[in-house]
């Protein structure tokens, strides 16, 4: 006889957690990038790149046609995506790495509001509370300059274009939502770089500069690592709801100040590691919340 016990990570939440991941090394490519003197379009060309012919090879690999059903929706992801996407590699470039991923990652709480408003979805109790910590531990983090002897401002241009970033990937994620019910997660990740290449393409201009074998080696890993954390995502919105999936992804955060200390010399604020703390406890509030509810049916 078969439990019927739920997992303690579903198969939703797993897939987000390896879409944080994925979504932090290439935060850390795209700034290891930008070190060498990259501009943003660039990196934004070179990853679309690699993801288009991967999930080229992919959509070809399932025997489906590249081209869905829903076309002007996805288009519409495809654009939002890549307004989105510039946005927050010009924040990672010119921020550090934690604050660049707590500020773009107010998207779940976006994603959250938005998918109640678009998808007629309803927000448990358990997601409410996870999100008001988060939120609480992003106002924790974003206090650890003025903890500083030595206080330096954030950029307001980057910051500003964070929080755009933040909300353009909100918007995207809810129309994978919706394409979930029609398009096979491969084909809505195909139409990412379908329209990023080409627009990024064209907004290099005259600044490209031409990558030696090891810039080359990073700009491909930014594409593979990409590509983890769209299907990581996709798969996610495809199980979980959005607003409870989107939750999760604020594991990212915690991933990059890692990285950020250990690659980029970044020390964060004992600031910092509270707002951590109070993200990861939102985060568990909302997974053993939602199992508990489910037990006591």
């Amino acid at each position: 006889m078969k439990s019927s016990q739920q997992p303690i990570f579903p198969i939703g939440v797993r897939f987000m957690f390896l879409s944080a991941l994925g979504f932090a090394l290439m935060s850390a490519c795209v700034k290891a990038g930008s070190q060498y003197g990259v501009p943003v379009f660039e990196i934004v060309a070179a990853r679309a790149l690699v993801s288009l012919i991967i999930s080229y090879l992919d959509v070809k690999r399932k025997k489906i046609s590249i081209w869905g059903n829903n076309h002007k929706l996805l288009f519409a992801r495809g654009a939002v995506g890549t307004a989105s996407l510039m946005c927050v590699y010009y924040s990672v470039t010119t921020l550090p790495l934690a604050e660049a991923t707590i500020l773009q990652y107010m998207h779940p709480v976006f994603t959250a509001l938005l998918a109640v408003i678009f998808l007629k979805e309803r927000i448990q109790p358990a997601t409410l509370i996870c999100i008001v910590m988060c939120l609480l531990g992003l106002y924790f983090i974003l206090q650890s300059d003025s903890g500083t002897e030595i206080s330096t401002a954030l950029p307001p241009l980057s910051v500003l274009l964070a929080l755009l970033g933040a909300f353009g990937s909100s918007i995207a994620y809810v129309i994978v939502k919706k394409l979930s019910r029609t398009e096979d997660s491969s084909v809505i990740i195909f139409y990412f770089p379908l329209v990023a290449l080409p627009v990024s393409s064209l907004l290099i201009g005259d600044d490209f500069i031409m990558p030696d074998f090891n810039l080359i080696i990073l700009l491909i890993l930014v594409g593979v690592f990409t590509q983890v954390g769209q299907y990581g995502l996709t798969k996610a919105m495809q199980t979980q709801d959005a607003g409870r999936a989107s939750a999760f992804a604020y594991v990212q955060i915690i991933v990059s100040i890692l990285i950020g200390v250990v690659a980029f010399n970044e020390i964060p604020s004992l600031w910092t590691y509270l707002g951590g703390a109070m993200i990861v406890s939102g985060a568990l509030i909302n997974l053993f919340g939602q199992r508990l509810k489910i037990s006591r049916r």
